[in-house]
């Protein structure tokens, strides 16, 4: 089992939880850990699935900031101020970027790590039409 590995996926996940509330209690983000590790050390059996999680999980964190940002700002009227509208706007705008990395990300992780061992023996050898030679390794 990966356990380093786990424990490190665990962390940049609690790290975003922890940047997508801002200040929380301790014992959430405790709590937030102790369940993300659970995940992983149940779901993962390999680093690939580790990171493949880890990645999913970080991009389910940055589509929702924005909602998260909307429901914090303080807001006496009815009609946010330019300023909140500001923020709201570009955390709509990096959020849409970031997620799209890491969900884009974790799927490429999810293809490697549920692909077969065969299929990644034939990925790895020469294909039929490379008209490159191959060297044969030397003897000493």
């Amino acid at each position: 089992m990966p356990l380093l590995n786990i424990v490190l996926g665990t962390f940049v996940t609690t790290v975003g939880f922890w940047l997508l509330w801002g200040a929380t209690l301790p014992a959430i983000l405790l709590a937030w850990a102790v369940t993300v590790g659970g995940f992983l050390w149940w779901k993962a059996g390999t680093i690939a699935e580790v990171w493949a999680w880890s990645t999913l999980l970080l991009g389910l964190e940055s589509i929702a900031w924005p909602v998260i940002l909307m429901t914090q700002l303080p807001s006496a009227s009815v009609v946010p101020s330019d300023e909140e509208m500001g923020a709201m706007l570009s955390a709509i705008v990096l959020a849409l970027f970031s997620s799209v990395f890491w969900i884009a990300f974790s799927y490429g992780l999810f293809q490697r790590a549920w692909r077969s061992p065969q299929t990644q023996r034939l990925d790895a050898s020469p294909t039929a039409g490379d008209s490159r030679p191959v060297k044969p390794k030397k003897v000493r």
